[in-house]
């Protein structure tokens, strides 16, 4: 017997439920989780060229900007985890300590090195990832999304983007509108369309609701949700989790995007493979579900790579998933 239906079976889930294993799934969006990331440097152009290659459904680019108003793909608004700011431009941190993407223009952020993500003591967070000596550099959103649309013309493919607008608030209290900026790059392309291959994620509920009704985009939209403790955004996640908070969401976003450390009903008292009722009504609301972040080299507890994966394809039937790590993804959809 399979060794995942065997873990079916002494979890104690249904056999109705059991069954949909050997069904062939029909649709899952594969989305490479800041390119190729768990191979090399995240959101380099040579991991959004490999994560390419690994043929996902979309990959991920996070947006901040800089001090020239430039789109620059980086996960955060500081630089120095992923790059070799400190020793380059030792005396431009803020009174913080910290390095900003903003107060760099672009011209300076392309002497830079891009590593491989450090702690704040310096080791890496995942220590058997990338360790070569290749010389990586903050890329722009426009050459992301450039290099993806020469690839589709080239290879026939239609891979899309998953951009996230990083911040907003932030930017705006510095003097810089971010979100105004990416809608004018998406014009430009003809990408501010539902019909364009691309979503738009945002964690800040009030930057959603902006860029709807005062910025206009028409681009798919998907509302990412944390935890009020992360203190991410001003946005309170518990209300967007009531029937009104996705009555509310229906209005504005196309899908949401949940970490799946909170998608169950689980608790350390109590472990459970039941989906939280908030992310049972956001899927009878007809939302997109795609949580975060599917990787190797992080499971939960317990529970082979295998075994969460059929949880997110299977048996919570999400629409897809993001990924450090792209090919594990496909291979568990293809034995389906």
């Amino acid at each position: 017997m399979n060794k995942t239906l065997k873990w079916i079976k002494s979890a104690g889930l249904s056999i109705a439920v059991a069954s949909l294993y050997s069904a062939k799934v029909c649709a899952f969006d594969i989305i490479a989780h800041r390119g190729a990331s768990g191979y090399l440097p995240e959101h380099t152009l040579a991991a959004m060229a490999m994560a390419y290659a690994q043929q996902p459904d979309y990959i991920e680019q996070d947006l901040v900007l800089t001090k020239d108003d430039q789109l620059v793909v980086l996960h955060d608004i500081h630089l120095e985890t992923v790059t070799n700011v400190e020793q380059v431009f030792p005396q431009r941190h803020r009174e913080d300590g910290r390095y900003y993407a903003l107060d760099f223009t672009l011209a300076e952020l392309k002497t830079l090195t891009v590593h491989e993500r450090t702690k704040a003591d310096g080791l890496p967070v995942f220590k058997n990832r990338y360790q070569g000596n290749g010389h990586f550099s903050v890329a722009t959103f426009e050459e992301h999304l450039s290099s993806i649309t020469s690839l589709n013309n080239t290879t026939g493919q239609n891979i899309g983007l998953y951009t996230e607008i990083k911040s907003p608030g932030w930017h705006r209290a510095q003097g810089h509108d971010i979100s105004a900026r990416l809608l004018e790059v998406l014009r430009q392309h003809n990408l501010d369309s539902a019909d364009a291959n691309i979503y738009v994620q945002c964690f800040n509920f009030d930057e959603i609701k902006r860029l709807r009704d005062s910025l206009n985009a028409k681009v798919k939209l998907v509302q990412l949700i944390a935890e009020n403790s992360w203190q991410e955004t001003p946005t309170d996640y518990d209300n967007l989790k009531t029937p009104a908070g996705i009555r509310k969401l229906q209005d504005y976003v196309q899908g949401i995007g949940p970490w799946l450390g909170h998608v169950t009903q689980s608790t350390p008292e109590q472990p459970s493979t039941a989906l939280a009722p908030w992310v049972e009504a956001a899927q009878q609301a007809g939302l997109v579900i795609h949580p975060y972040t599917f990787r190797m080299d992080q499971l939960p507890a317990g529970i082979s790579a295998e075994q969460l994966l059929y949880l997110i394809v299977e048996k919570w039937q999400f629409d897809g998933v993001f990924t450090d790590q792209v090919p594990p993804v496909k291979a568990f959809l293809t034995e389906q």
